[in-house]
């Protein structure tokens, strides 16, 4: 299937490894220019080589800190001026400290707010002005499960995304008539190096949870968003999608 999205430009941040490597290479592999930014170091550099080596697209990476509004408004230049065009943007965070209600103050929640719903918002201030000159665009937000169901080892993550879900919809409505749609990626256990370092789920563990036995593919997360921001999908937004092989038993 053509997903139609060769040659658009696409930002993916926290896309060193993980699920935001997943969704680069999806997109990469299209066709598609593919702008991603981590921290830095030999991660982001072997990302890019990676990248590179996928598709005819342009690959471009920048070392930013999610939580420095001003530098991801800088990525956001950057790749506007050397790509011609912001049309996809990908925004994801990393993870924060795990913990229970009653290990944290109210400091912890300040951070945690500041670190996972903050700096999606900063990239989307910033590739607002570009998504919406196009007349076509696709915006995807990246939370977690814990914003559905209720994870007592991982409060700090479930209360600082929520909010995302009420920015989600007023951005739809915003950009409605623009031609950009808006939508929610809500991931439960992939097999992450988040997932499987200090302070985080043994993955084994987790797959005993997960209905399907197993916990998720990178890649298999990357070729969903590939299909959420192709023209395929284009009747698609507002929509928050669960992909946490059926483990959210709360209502959504």
């Amino acid at each position: 299937m053509d997903l139609g999205i060769q040659g658009k430009a696409a930002l993916v941040a926290c896309a060193s490894s993980g699920l935001g490597l997943g969704v680069a290479r999806a997109l990469a592999a299209e066709g598609a220019h593919v702008s991603i930014c981590a921290r830095g170091g030999e991660r982001l550099a072997a990302a890019h080589r990676e990248l590179d080596s996928l598709g005819q697209g342009k690959v471009r990476s920048e070392s930013v800190d999610m939580s420095d509004s001003a530098a991801v408004a800088r990525w956001v230049e950057n790749t506007r001026e050397e790509f011609g065009a912001v049309d996809i943007v990908i925004s994801h965070t990393g993870g924060v400290q795990q913990g229970t209600v009653g290990e944290f103050g109210v400091d912890d929640y300040r951070t945690a707010v500041g670190t996972t719903m903050l700096p999606h918002m900063a990239l989307v201030v910033a590739a607002t002005p570009y998504l919406k000159e196009n007349g076509w665009g696709r915006l995807v937000l990246i939370t977690s499960e814990s914003v559905h169901q209720p994870m007592p080892h991982n409060v700090l993550s479930g209360v600082a995304r929520t909010g995302l879900h009420a920015y989600a919809r007023n951005l739809a409505d915003d950009f409605g008539r623009t031609g950009v749609t808006v939508n929610v990626l809500v991931p439960g256990y992939h097999r992450t190096p988040a997932l499987r370092g200090p302070g985080g789920t043994d993955p084994d563990r987790a797959a005993r949870e997960v209905p399907l036995g197993r916990v998720g593919d990178p890649d298999d997360f990357g070729a969903l968003a590939a299909f959420l921001v192709s023209a395929r999908a284009a009747f698609v937004t507002g929509a928050q999608l669960l992909v946490d092989g059926g483990n959210t038993r709360a209502p959504v």
